[in-house]
């Protein structure tokens, strides 16, 4: 898919064999450099990102070994090489150890194994890269059938997904928080040639404005304060796949110049460098923002929402498709009796009717939270009315119970004295439903496992 030479940084004392491997390389679209020492080469890796680097072991001022240390010990990534001698095994050896994918041995037998050697090691990268993004792990999690919905609305998307999913089209998703765009942005990436290439994501209102450009499109070494050295940015990392821009509508309007050329160009400029990279990515844009409304205020560029919003769909929120509840209800118990070791069989028919009456202003994400709240909290193996939270008997007109006079007397209305009796019986069903595991019932209370130790010793939790 994507044509960008890959940069390769050559380490080597010998100007010969420098020029020989320059040579070799260059006829092979790869972009080289040469530094003839490990302090040299140290210096330009920590400038400029590098796909491979190739090292001789011997060398003066610095050598192969303590080259690749300090790589290791600055957190340079890059695909290592090393050049030896078949006599120097020992040494190869160590560099394998800081490091190193394989090596090249002198004198070069041909143009071939040089190429195949650098072939394995880009292979063995993509591998590792893989197996950082959990690509195994989610790759068959994100199929159709996975997203739980036998509404009209969201089989019409389903449909339209299926046949877009292969072109390099922008897509705008849009709808309420909650209603699972990150999960039709997987749905997408997963169902395409590119879902064996990385789907990168970011929210564009979680980094602060001052770094978002770095994320975005990398930098080279002192291009601003604590840019001790060159780095990627996500834009790259996504070369060949996807990079999926959550909650888009938060971009600040300095950077919505820069990410429309980046589009357009399909080429971006990490801060500090003269040159343009080019790059290969698919755009998958997500907002919970009514973008034409903030185009009217000025608060996002009319150009760039017309270049994102190529193909728009708008996922339904939950009260829309009251019939997928069930569904989803099903698959939660069965979600968190995995995660928690639960038994949860179901609910009972209140329970689900209050939950069908309820108006989900927190969506998908919402009905989650509630689910795995009633399991936590849950002595039967069956869901009941009671379980619910208040706010949402409240809202559908069920009478709320008063609470368990172990928890408030009619004499006592110190909030904090009864907050602690709540605490005690939250962290004694904590502990029950995970049979004594702290680890587990801090998790389920959402607290740190030294704060629960604290809190069991406080109110002598047996």
């Amino acid at each position: 898919m994507s044509d960008k030479k890959q940069r390769v940084l050559l380490v080597d004392d010998d100007a010969a064999i420098r020029e020989i491997l320059s040579a070799i390389l260059s006829r092979h679209n790869y972009d080289v450099d040469q530094a003839e020492n490990g302090r040299d080469g140290l210096r330009m890796a920590e400038n400029r990102v590098y796909d491979h680097i190739i090292t001789d072991i011997a060398m003066p001022v610095m050598g192969g070994l303590t080259f690749l240390e300090q790589l290791r010990d600055k957190e340079i990534h890059a695909a290592t090489t090393v050049i030896s001698a078949h006599t120097d095994m020992e040494n190869v050896r160590r560099a394998f150890k800081l490091g190193a994918s394989d090596f090249i041995a002198k004198p070069f037998q041909s143009d071939d194994a040089v190429l195949l050697t650098l072939k394995k090691v880009e292979e063995k990268a993509r591998l590792a890269k893989e197996n950082r993004l959990l690509r195994r792990e989610v790759g068959d999690s994100y199929k159709f059938a996975n997203i739980v919905s036998k509404s009209g609305k969201m089989q019409a998307i389903f449909n339209i997904i299926s046949k877009i999913a292969d072109y390099k089209t922008t897509i705008l998703v849009s709808g309420e928080s909650g209603t699972g765009k990150e999960l039709i942005a997987k749905a997408i990436h997963y169902n395409s040639v590119r879902k064996n290439k990385p789907l990168i994501d970011v929210n564009c209102g979680g980094i602060p404005d001052t770094l978002l450009e770095s994320e975005l499109f990398g930098h080279v070494k002192g291009a601003f304060t604590d840019a001790y050295r060159a780095k990627k940015g996500l834009f790259e990392e996504a070369d060949g796949g996807t990079l999926f821009l959550d909650e888009m509508g938060e971009l600040p309007l300095a950077l919505q110049v820069k990410m429309l050329r980046a589009l357009q160009e399909e080429e971006i400029r990490p801060l500090g460098e003269s040159k343009s990279v080019k790059v290969d990515v698919r755009i998958i844009a997500a907002t919970s923002k009514n973008l034409r409304e903030e185009v009217n205020k000025k608060n996002f560029r009319e150009d760039l929402f017309y270049r994102i919003n190529v193909l728009n769909i708008e996922v339904p929120p939950l009260r829309d498709r009251r019939e997928d509840i069930p569904l989803l209800v099903s698959h939660f118990i069965e979600k968190y009796n995995k995660r928690l070791g639960l038994d949860i069989e179901k609910v009972n028919s209140e329970y689900l009717q209050c939950m069908m009456d309820y108006s989900w202003p927190g969506n998908v994400r919402e009905l989650e939270n509630v689910i795995e709240r009633s399991m936590a909290l849950s002595e039967q193996k069956i869901l009941e009315l009671e379980l619910l939270p208040p706010e949402l008997l409240r809202d559908t007109g069920r009478p709320v119970d008063r609470p368990n006079n172990e928890l408030f007397f009619q004499d006592e209305i110190s909030i904090k004295k009864n907050s602690k009796k709540l605490e005690k019986i939250l962290i004694t069903k904590a502990l029950t439903q995970t049979k004594g595991n702290k680890t587990r019932a801090a998790l389920l209370l959402e607290i740190s496992l030294p704060a629960l130790l604290y809190k069991i010793k406080e109110y002598q939790v047996n």
